[in-house]
């Protein structure tokens, strides 16, 4: 069910030189929402990601979360606020276990203190919590593993834990699905489902299939330009969205 808006971008403009590779998009992610965004190789999904959570700076335009102007924060101010990302490239600590790279960054969200009591306190918290998320995420089992020895399917899937962990109210995907095999794309559908029932995700995905079958909103890039927004019966029969995925990926 949709919600008021979580994440919210108004003339959102990307140069490199004299190329604008995002060219005034807007765009409003209702929360509650699964929310996609798609398009042919080179529309500018990845980039428009990395300016919503801090990575590129925007180069004109402005995008709110929550009602607040983030335009300009750093990734890690950012990430204080509420949002998490995943990136197309795995990213863990390999040669930490499994439950240490989820503690990690649950322990990362906790202010300083040097009280002895309280900071064994906030371990114990953190270990709950961590074994609470590898128990969501269809981990737990493996937590004493070393996580650069996992499958793919299963490093892709401690990546989330390790961006739940940091408590985000909107998780942001680049392209999650990406590589997995039949089981572990199947395992990966579910969590997105189960997820979505606490925070609003928004995600990007090569595979229009699942996206069509995943998705409550998908939005629609075309060389930086946003051509369609709706749900997916709307995509699937706009003739712009036809247009330009003619010839495939």
């Amino acid at each position: 069910m949709e919600g008021l808006p979580i994440l919210k971008g108004i003339g959102l403009v990307k140069h490199f030189g004299s190329l604008a590779v995002i060219n005034g998009v807007d765009l409003h992610v209702a929360e509650g929402t699964i929310h996609a965004i798609i398009g042919p190789n080179g529309a500018g999904k990845t980039t428009l990601f990395n300016m919503l959570t801090g990575f590129l700076k925007v180069t004109e335009g402005n995008f709110f979360f929550k009602g607040e102007d983030i335009t300009g924060l750093t990734s890690y101010k950012i990430s204080q606020k509420g949002i998490a990302r995943s990136f197309q490239i795995t990213n863990i600590f390999p040669e930490l276990t499994v439950a240490e790279n989820v503690r990690v960054a649950a322990q990362a969200r906790e202010k300083g203190c040097f009280n002895l009591l309280k900071s064994h306190r906030r371990l114990s918290g953190a270990i709950e919590k961590t074994d609470r998320i590898l128990s969501s995420i269809g981990l737990l089992e493996k937590r004493e593993r070393v996580a650069g020895n996992l499958s793919y399917g299963e490093k892709r899937v401690l990546e989330i834990g390790i961006s739940l962990a940091t408590r985000p109210r909107l998780l942001m995907l680049d392209e999650p699905m990406a590589g997995l095999q039949r089981g572990d794309l199947e395992w990966m559908m579910q969590l997105v489902k189960q997820i979505s029932q606490d925070l609003t995700v928004v995600l990007i995905d090569h595979n229009i299939d699942l996206i069509i079958s995943l998705s409550d909103v998908i939005s629609v890039l075309n060389q930086g330009v946003m051509i369609a927004e709706g749900n997916p019966a709307e995509i699937q029969n706009n003739e712009k969205v036809q247009e330009a995925y003619l010839g495939g990926y």
